[in-house]
């Protein structure tokens, strides 16, 4: 008798190669999940490769090189998966830049760069790959917002606007898709250990792990069928910076 082979299940994440969303890559794939990522620097993703490789190998890792907050790029990026894989389980949309500054101070541009970064991506790539999803009438959305998707904060300026209105796309993604059999989860974490907080003179206990982001992703993942973690806030224990 043949063995009918077993398919890995699949992931797709954004902004993979650093901070939130290498820790979840790396979660995902020691639970056997295939892998599609993408990042701006292709030395990081071909690092990544390497590392993967090591670490996960019976895992596929499928990278490539895409600027998010370009329209096309995100396509491109949607296309690539597509070419690869004709369904999927996961999408992360990870990829996000903070850019500090106040509405009446920051540079002119500020709005629309973290609009596109943190918005457009999420929302382009959504609609040009859940057509491999909903078939299955299964799967499950994470978009990466912010404790700065609900509360203003000093220099929160247009990166606040950009997460509040990734979680309203959240909202609604997930009212539209719960019929679907398909899950939306918002994650809104604190200050958490990435590359943005590199050579800050603060004690490691001060500030969330990148794991821990990864460990709530997985236990929102894993939760049954009939049940949904729809906003998940994770803070520093001692509180926001």
């Amino acid at each position: 008798m043949t063995q009918r082979k077993i398919m890995n299940k699949r992931i797709i994440i954004t902004g993979a190669t650093k901070g939130i969303g290498l820790a979840i890559a790396e979660k995902f794939a020691s639970e056997g999940f295939d892998l599609a990522v993408c990042s701006r620097n292709n030395d990081d993703l071909k690092a990544m490769k390497t590392a993967f490789k090591e670490q996960f190998p019976k895992v596929k890792l499928h990278i490539k090189k895409a600027d998010l907050s370009k329209k096309k790029q995100v396509l491109a990026f949607a296309e690539f998966v597509k070419k690869t894989w004709d369904k999927f389980d996961v999408l992360m949309n990870n990829a996000g830049v903070f850019l500090p500054g106040e509405i009446t101070k920051e540079a002119d541009g500020t709005l629309e760069s973290q609009i596109e970064t943190n918005l457009y991506s999420a929302y382009h790539l959504t609609r040009a790959v859940l057509p491999l999803m909903l078939p299955q009438k299964s799967g499950h959305v994470f978009n990466m917002c912010s404790i700065a998707s609900f509360m203003a904060y000093p220099n929160g300026g247009s990166y606040s606007i950009s997460k509040f209105a990734l979680l309203g796309f959240s909202k609604v993604l997930r009212e539209e898709l719960k019929t679907q059999g398909i899950k939306v989860t918002s994650i809104m974490p604190g200050a958490t250990w990435s590359a943005s907080w590199d050579g800050v003179d603060l004690p490691k206990a001060r500030l969330a792990k990148a794991e821990d982001i990864a460990e709530v992703a997985w236990s929102a993942y894993v939760l049954s069928p009939s049940a949904v973690m729809e906003d998940v806030v994770i803070r520093p224990q001692l509180g926001d910076l």
